[in-house]
């Protein structure tokens, strides 16, 4: 069964080591990134690994920012990365219904994502849960929701 758990010194190696499939490195930021990211904006930002047993299998960061001007940004997926020998098993869908959770627990009624359009991207996989483009675009990325 996986589990998420907070990026900590002990597995922020097996973070970073999480790598994409070589034609998804278009559409999702390194993990490595993400991490810099995060620590930049810790008062928002929600990273975790998922697990399954001893394995990280998948990294998601989220952000948590009420107060954001752009609508878009308050609660929100900003990266999610399988491990491209992880792929196809549900650790992508779990993380996404676990930041769900969480953003729940939280109060809020809306999760959005960003995506890039194009062959190999992810638009499939978030339709497939359920988010709907909003016709909004940012940084030429189209933004999804999905109502909770």
């Amino acid at each position: 069964m996986p589990r998420l758990e907070e990026i900590a010194p002990d597995n922020v190696s097996a973070a970073v080591n999480i790598k994409v499939g070589p034609e998804q490195e278009a559409f999702v930021a390194p993990v490595v990134t993400s991490l810099a990211e995060a620590y930049a904006s810790r008062r928002t930002a929600w990273p975790r690994l998922v697990y399954d047993d001893d394995r990280a299998v998948a990294f998601i960061m989220g952000n948590f920012d009420p107060d954001n001007e752009t609508e878009a940004f308050r609660c929100g997926i900003w990266r999610l990365n399988v491990d491209v020998d992880e792929q196809g098993k549900g650790y992508g869908r779990f993380a996404v219904l676990a930041f769900c959770e969480e953003a729940r627990r939280r109060g809020n009624r809306r999760v959005t994502v960003l995506w890039e359009q194009g062959e190999g991207g992810p638009e499939a996989f978030y339709l497939r849960l359920g988010f709907r483009p909003t016709g909004e675009v940012l940084f030429g990325e189209t933004v999804g929701e999905l109502l909770l």
